[in-house]
């Protein structure tokens, strides 16, 4: 909390003593108040995301005692006496880092300027109805990863913001999986075919396409996202769990082909282009 004062008396004195920040950056910025805006302060965000949870946390009995019961595409054979585990991102799906987008916001800076200082604070709160879910999975005996593409540098701050929330964080073997350790990069592929080679994978919850499959699978145009997202309508809701992240992710990046623009005008042409009146 301290923190967050020091960093909006920071604004504060910036604006008032004249100090200019980027403004096309700081246009950038304002794109997203919406996002975040609708984050932190939707009750619909939060029933949804309890929805989510629940929906999954209904299934998981069944995945369970289904041996045939698989959610990664890179799940092999002889999987079906395999020990039953989840993967779950992090990142606006288990901690909700709205605080820090907001920052953004409030100073004109963009990731990744602050992210680390934001990540070592470690006082992101749990999103909506992942504690429920997680420990009604623990106590089915449902080993638990996390995916993420958090540096590795973060790790120790991660698990330390996920214990004080009473997330449940398995010690006897690597279940929180960061992006650089064992030079993994952002493409969570080896990852899951890592878990996959131990554990029957029975479900995966994320915020972005590529928490569920390859990255180089999802990097497509806008309109052929939604037709892969169909092409796998039979996991979503029973094997595949989306969290709605309005503030940031893929779904902007197809906007751009995947090569954010630095001028705020082509990016707001680009925006423009892709609306369907």
């Amino acid at each position: 909390m301290k923190a967050r004062q020091s960093l909006y008396l920071v604004f504060l004195l910036t604006i008032l003593s004249g100090c200019s920040i980027d403004s096309n950056n700081n246009e950038f910025q304002k794109q997203s108040l919406l996002g975040v805006l609708y984050t932190q302060t939707s009750t619909e965000f939060v029933a949804n995301n309890i929805q989510t949870f629940t929906s999954a946390t209904s299934q998981l009995e069944q995945a369970i005692n289904n041996k045939e019961w698989i959610a990664a595409v890179e799940q092999k054979d002889n999987y079906a006496d395999k020990p039953p585990a989840i993967i779950l991102d992090i990142d606006e799906t288990v901690l909700d880092n709205s605080a820090f987008q907001a920052r953004t916001i409030l100073t004109g800076l963009s990731y990744p300027n602050g992210w680390i200082d934001w990540g070592n604070e470690g006082e992101a709160p749990a999103v909506a109805g992942v504690k429920d879910f997680l420990l009604q999975a623990q106590s089915k005996g449902v080993k638990i990863f996390y995916v993420t593409n958090r540096v590795a540098e973060l790790e120790e701050a991660t698990r330390k913001n996920m214990l004080e929330l009473g997330l449940p964080l398995d010690s006897d073997r690597d279940v929180l999986m960061m992006k650089g350790e064992s030079g993994w990069g952002s493409d969570k592929t080896k990852r899951r075919s890592l878990i996959a080679n131990d554990y029957r994978i029975v479900m995966i919850v994320g915020d972005q396409l590529n928490d569920f499959l390859p990255r180089a699978e999802t990097a497509l145009e806008p309109n052929e996202r939604k037709l892969l997202a169909l092409k796998y309508k039979d996991m979503w809701g029973t094997k595949w769990f989306m969290i709605t992240n309005p503030m940031y992710g893929g779904w902007e990046a197809a906007i751009y082909d995947f090569d954010y623009p630095t001028d705020e005008t082509i990016a707001t042409e680009l925006r423009i282009k892709n609306l369907k009146p």
